[in-house]
């Protein structure tokens, strides 16, 4: 569940397979899960859920997908258990990253995430040890086909945004972590639909490989990664567009 931002792992949801979809959608359905157990299930109380299920059909799942999980975490008779872990590390040559989980087997998820950055040349490092290098913000980002950039960005200003970019085919708004729901909403109000939308960590600064095997080796490490069942987000430093 890496996002569509130049500083993410690149991977645009509509070139995903059948595979790749079902495991988002069961990524995004563990998040919801965890967010109605924590907040309850009304949207209108629950801001999170608002949030998480704006993000779940800016990645296509089902409303009946999402309101069968809604109801099934809100039941009694649920028994799922997770609980969110972030890892830390450093991949192939001092890149930082950051791994977002949700598991049910800490032990597992632990090793299995130390197990990917040793094999490709990095380590898992202890909480804070790369996490200054990111800042944590609240991204959109619109599909510039068809729309003008400048109405957008005064669209995106006027709701309260803090910066706005504007790619070859995607506009790209910044907020505070704590008002993309606000943003996002006003966005939506006045006719726009996402790419995404969700709270990310963004680099403050790069870092650039250029030896064949440690691109590779990174590659290798992010795939293992969105592979696994208990991660939820990679985010990294890597200046993959420099490449």
């Amino acid at each position: 569940m890496s996002g569509h931002s130049k500083w993410s792992t690149i991977k645009r949801k509509k070139e995903k397979t059948d595979q790749q979809r079902a495991k988002v959608f069961t990524k995004i359905g563990r998040e919801l899960a965890i967010v109605v157990k924590a907040g309850g299930p009304d949207p209108n109380v629950n801001s999170k859920l608002k949030d998480c299920i704006a993000k779940a059909k800016a990645a296509n799942v089902p409303n009946d997908n999402i309101e069968r999980i809604i109801k099934k975490a809100a039941g009694e008779g649920s028994t799922d258990n997770y609980e969110e872990i972030v890892y830390e590390g450093y991949g192939p040559c001092g890149v930082a990253v950051v791994v977002e989980t949700l598991t049910d087997n800490r032990n597992r998820t632990a090793g299995d995430v130390r197990h990917y950055f040793d094999k490709f040349g990095g380590n898992l490092g202890q909480t804070g040890s790369v996490m200054f290098m990111f800042d944590r913000k609240g991204i959109i980002q619109i599909e510039a086909e068809g729309l003008d950039e400048d109405t957008v960005m005064e669209a995106a200003l006027e709701a309260g945004a803090e910066d706005f970019e504007a790619d070859d085919d995607v506009y790209t708004i910044s907020t505070g972590p704590n008002d993309l729901g606000r943003v996002r909403d006003a966005l939506e109000a006045a006719g726009y639909s996402f790419v995404s939308a969700d709270v990310e960590y963004v680099p403050n600064v790069e870092t650039k490989l250029t030896d064949p095997a440690a691109i590779e080796n990174m590659e290798k490490l992010i795939d293992m990664l969105e592979d696994n069942d208990d991660v939820q987000a990679i985010w990294h430093n890597w200046a993959m567009d420099e490449n």
